[in-house]
């Protein structure tokens, strides 16, 4: 079974990247984040053509998040629960008896912002509901863009990055607090790759994809069930390269289950 994420920074824009790239690799799950599209004008059509049924909770201009699943996925959740926010952030499905967590986290703007305060109080409450899902699914995978860097090495300049947004203390404390219910990243159960292989995001601004200066933000977290099974865990980089892409690329992990 393969699960994929994939910030695209706009559905509407990108729908012939995803189309193109799901008949290349036909993953079993794809948490696509920031569809940027209101849910009248979810192509719904266009990708079940391509295979997919779709769940998606979206808003104009902002946000948005979806799940595309080969099969016909149960018991879905379109928001966190106990957290009041306008922002779609969140969807939940269970696949094949995997449940299947995609989440598009707040970025946090600077450290002294009120949505930094924000940022650190959803995933307060992303935790605390994650904990109940664990324990009712023991194959969970929590997955999606967390705009948080875990470590220096995921990070094209560490004395750059250290203690800004993303990569802050809160930051990875509030990261922590979800492994710590027992999830595990999947990107570090195999050997890293180098160059823009070891990232997922590159900023559209300052010729970053051209410097490689990227970041791994995008990740793939397993309960213990799944994580015994899983095979490989990589970054699609080449979506980074193509005319008018997303700043994000796909992220897949491939679970022998």
């Amino acid at each position: 079974m393969q699960i994929a994420t994939w910030n695209v920074n706009s559905l509407n824009v990108r729908l012939d990247h995803v189309l193109a790239w799901l008949e290349k690799y036909p993953v079993d799950a794809l948490a696509l984040q920031e569809t940027k599209l209101t849910d009248d004008k979810f192509p719904v059509e266009a990708l079940a053509e391509a295979g997919y049924q779709s769940l998606f909770t979206g808003q104009k201009t902002y946000n948005g998040v979806a799940l595309l699943t080969r099969t016909t996925a149960q018991d879905a959740v379109y928001a966190l629960p106990g957290f009041e926010d306008d922002h779609k952030r969140v969807i939940a499905a269970s696949v094949d008896g995997v449940r299947v967590i995609g989440v598009y986290c707040p970025n946090g703007q600077d450290l002294d912002s009120p949505k930094f305060e924000y940022k650190l109080a959803w995933f307060e409450a992303l935790a605390a509901w994650l904990k109940e899902e664990i324990a009712a699914h023991d194959k969970l995978v929590l997955t999606g863009d967390f705009n948080i860097a875990p470590r220096p090495e995921d990070t094209y300049d560490a004395e750059k990055w250290e203690g800004r947004i993303l990569c802050s203390p809160p930051e990875r404390a509030a990261l922590k607090t979800l492994l710590d219910l027992g999830l595990s990243d999947c990107w570090r159960l195999f050997d890293e790759p180098e160059g823009r292989h070891r990232f997922t995001w590159w900023d559209y601004r300052n010729g970053g994809w051209a410097r490689n200066a990227g970041l791994r933000i995008d990740h793939v977290l397993a309960t213990p069930a799944l994580v015994e099974h899983c095979r490989e865990c990589k970054a699609y980089v080449g979506e980074r390269g193509r005319k008018r892409p997303s700043d994000h690329v796909p992220v897949v992990a491939d679970f022998d289950v």
